[in-house]
C-alpha cells in the first residue's frame, strides 16, 4: 500500500515538473508525509539574489550576485522550495558546512535579507549570530553593503550602522547582528537566524538560548553555516553528526536541511581522499576556480606538505576535515638539517637573549640562550634536573638523563627538588661571560629566583604562554629551522625536546606549544620560543608581537 501510494505521488510530481527535486530517501518520506516542491518559491529566491543583490568585494565588487550552480541547485532552491502540506516551508533547521573562501559570508547575508524582505513574514526578526560581535559583523556588514548598492532595497530599508541593524519599516521587520552576551538573548521572536562559524562557539549557551526563539513563527529558519572545527565535544560537532546521520538515512527528520562539502579522511566513511590531489580539492570546494584561485590553492597545499603544523590548518579550513587541535610540531629531518655549528668559545661576550622555563620543582628546568648571528641564531641551552630522583626517572621514563649529566649536557642539582640557588649561580656565571640583554620567563610559575636575578642586574621580562604571546615567535622559530638558520649544534637534549613538542592551534591558526599533550619534556623549546620573542626586538621595550598584529599562516 505504501509503495503504491509513493509511486502515485512520484508520478504526480513528475507530471507537475518537480520530481527531479526528490533526491533522497528522506525526500521520499517527506513526500509521503504530504511535502511538495514549490518551483515558484525556489525560483523566487534565485531571482531575489540575482536581481536585487550586488557583491562588494574582489573582482566581483559592484556586480550582480549571479549564483553558482551549487548555490542554486544544492542549497537555496531546495532550502526554500520544499513545502509542507500546509504550504509553509518544510525546513526549519539547516546545517551547512563548507570550507573558507567559497562565498559563505555573502550567501549568509543574502539569505538574511531574503528572510527580512521577501519571505512574506510580517514583523520579521532576523538575526546574525556568531562567537563574537566582530564575526557576526562580517555577515551584517556585507548585508549592509548589499542594501546600499541596491536602489530597490535602499528605498525600503533603513540602515543603522551604529546599532548594526537594518530596519524594514513597512513590515516592522529588522535584521540585526547579535553580540555574544548570552544573558540578553531571551525573549526574541525569531523568524530567521543565521549562525555563522558555529565551530568557533566556546560553548553551547548562545545556541541553546536562541534555538527556540522562533517557536511562535509560521516558518522560522535557523541556519548554521560553518567551516570545520576540531572540538568533538562542541555544539557544532553535535549538529554536524546529526546532519551526517540525516544524509546517510540513519535519522528521519524532514525539517532538517543538511549540506556538507568536505574531503574524507575516515576509512569507515568510505574511500579516503588524498588531500594533496586536485580532485579532492574540487570535491570539498564547489567554488574552486571561481571564488578560489586554483594556483594559489595548490601553492597552499605544497606549503602544508612541507610544514606539518600547517597541515591541520589546510585540511580544516580548505578541505573541511575535522582535525585535532594539536599536531606534532617539528619534523626531525628539518631540525637536524638546521644544526649548524655552535662554538661556545666564539660566543664569549656576544649579545644574547634567554628564555627561563622553571617547570615544576621536581622536573627538568631549562634556560636556552639565543645569540643573533646575522639573520640566523645560535643556541646555547642550560638544563638542570634534581639529582636524587634522576635515576628513578631514567628507569620510569626511559630517558637517558644520567648519560646526559655525565656528558655535561644537563646539570644535576643537589636534593630531590630543583635547587634554584644552583640555577641562579649558573645563570649569573653565564651572564658574566656573555652579554645577556634580557631573559624571558613565564610569570605563572615565577619564584624568588626571578627577583634575585633582577636584583643582580639582569633584565627579566615576563611572557605569558597563551596564543597571543607564543604564536608569533613559535612560527618564526619554525621558519628559522626550515630555512636552516637556527643553529643548535645537534644538542641531544634540545633535539629530544623538539621531537616531543605538540602544537595546539586555535581557530585563527595561531600556535602555542602544549605541554599537556606533548609526550615528554619540552621546556628547552619553550625557552627558545620565549627568548626569540625578545631577540626579535633589538632594543625595543615591547615585544614585536605586542606592537603589531600576529600574521597567521
Amino acid at each position: 500500500m505504501r509503495k503504491g501510494r509513493l509511486k502515485s505521488l512520484l508520478d504526480a510530481a513528475k507530471d507537475e515538473g518537480w520530481s527531479d527535486w526528490i533526491r533522497s530517501e528522506a525526500d521520499k518520506r517527506a513526500v509521503l508525509g504530504g511535502c511538495w516542491f514549490d518551483l515558484e518559491a525556489a525560483s523566487r529566491v534565485v531571482t531575489f539574489f540575482e536581481r536585487f543583490l550586488k557583491l562588494s568585494k574582489g573582482q566581483w565588487a559592484g556586480k550582480p550576485f549571479i549564483l553558482q550552480d551549487w548555490q542554486k541547485q544544492n542549497l537555496l532552491m531546495p532550502l526554500f522550495g520544499w513545502k509542507k502540506r500546509n504550504g509553509f516551508r518544510r525546513f526549519r533547521n539547516a546545517y551547512i558546512e563548507i570550507p573558507k573562501k567559497n562565498g559563505k559570508s555573502a550567501l549568509c547575508s543574502g539569505i538574511a535579507l531574503y528572510l527580512l524582505v521577501a519571505d512574506g513574514e510580517p514583523g520579521a526578526e532576523v538575526y546574525v549570530a556568531a562567537a563574537d560581535k566582530k564575526q557576526a559583523g562580517i555577515v551584517y556588514g556585507e548585508a549592509e553593503r548589499m542594501v546600499r548598492a541596491s536602489p530597490s532595497l535602499s528605498k525600503r530599508l533603513a540602515v543603522v550602522p551604529s546599532q548594526k541593524t537594518i530596519a524594514y519599516p513597512k513590515q516592522n521587520g529588522t535584521l540585526q547582528a547579535l553580540s555574544a552576551d548570552v544573558a540578553t538573548k531571551e525573549g526574541y521572536n525569531i523568524h530567521g537566524l543565521i549562525f555563522d562559524e558555529l565551530h568557533a562557539q566556546p560553548n553551547r549557551k548562545l545556541f541553546d538560548t536562541l534555538r527556540y526563539g522562533g517557536a511562535s513563527r509560521r516558518q522560522p529558519l535557523f541556519a548554521s553555516i560553518t567551516t570545520a572545527g576540531f572540538d568533538r565535544n562542541s555544539i557544532c560537532w553535535e549538529q554536524r553528526e546529526y546532519a551526517r546521520k540525516i544524509l546517510k538515512g540513519l535519522v528521519d527528520d524532514e525539517s532538517f536541511f543538511a549540506l556538507i562539502y568536505s574531503a574524507n579522511e575516515d576509512p569507515s566513511e568510505g574511500a579516503v581522499d588524498d588531500w594533496t590531489k586536485e580532485e579532492t580539492w574540487f570535491k570539498a570546494n564547489p567554488s574552486l576556480g571561481v571564488t578560489i584561485d586554483l594556483e594559489s590553492f595548490a601553492a597552499e597545499c605544497r606549503k602544508a606538505q612541507e610544514t606539518p603544523t600547517l597541515q591541520n590548518t589546510f585540511k580544516r579550513y580548505r578541505l573541511n576535515i575535522w582535525t585535532s587541535s594539536d599536531v606534532r610540531w617539528m619534523p626531525m629531518d628539518k631540525w637536524d638539517a638546521s644544526a649548524g655549528e655552535v662554538d661556545p668559545d666564539a660566543l664569549a661576550g656576544r649579545e644574547c637573549y634567554g628564555g627561563l622555563d622553571l617547570a615544576s620543582t621536581i622536573d627538568v628546568a631549562a634556560c636556552p640562550f639565543l645569540f643573533p648571528d646575522g639573520d640566523a641564531y645560535k643556541v646555547m641551552p642550560l638544563f638542570w634536573i634534581p639529582q636524587e630522583n634522576m635515576e628513578e626517572r631514567v628507569r620510569r621514563d626511559r630517558v637517558p638523563y644520567d648519560v646526559w649529566v655525565r656528558q655535561g649536557l644537563i646539570k644535576a642539582t643537589p636534593g630531590n627538588a630543583i635547587d634554584y640557588a644552583f640555577i641562579e649561580a649558573d645563570i649569573l656565571a653565564f651572564a658574566a661571560a656573555h652579554n645577556v640583554k634580557e631573559i624571558a620567563y613565564d610569570p605563572w610559575n615565577s619564584s624568588e629566583i626571578i627577583q634575585r636575578l633582577s636584583d643582580a642586574g639582569l633584565t627579566m621580562v615576563p611572557i605569558r604562554q597563551g596564543f597571543a604571546s607564543m604564536s608569533g615567535p613559535m612560527k618564526q622559530m619554525e621558519a628559522l629551522v626550515y630555512s636552516g638558520k637556527l643553529h643548535h649544534g645537534g644538542h641531544p637534549v634540545l633535539r629530544w625536546m623538539a621531537d616531543n613538542v605538540q602544537a595546539s592551534i586555535d581557530p585563527a591558526g595561531n600556535l602555542k606549544p602544549d605541554k599537556g599533550k606533548s609526550r615528554e619534556k619540552i621546556d628547552g623549546i619553550v625557552g627558545c620560543i620565549m627568548a626569540l620573542a625578545r631577540a626579535g626586538l633589538r632594543g625595543s621595550t615591547k615585544s614585536i608581537y605586542e606592537e603589531r598584529d600576529i600574521v597567521t599562516l
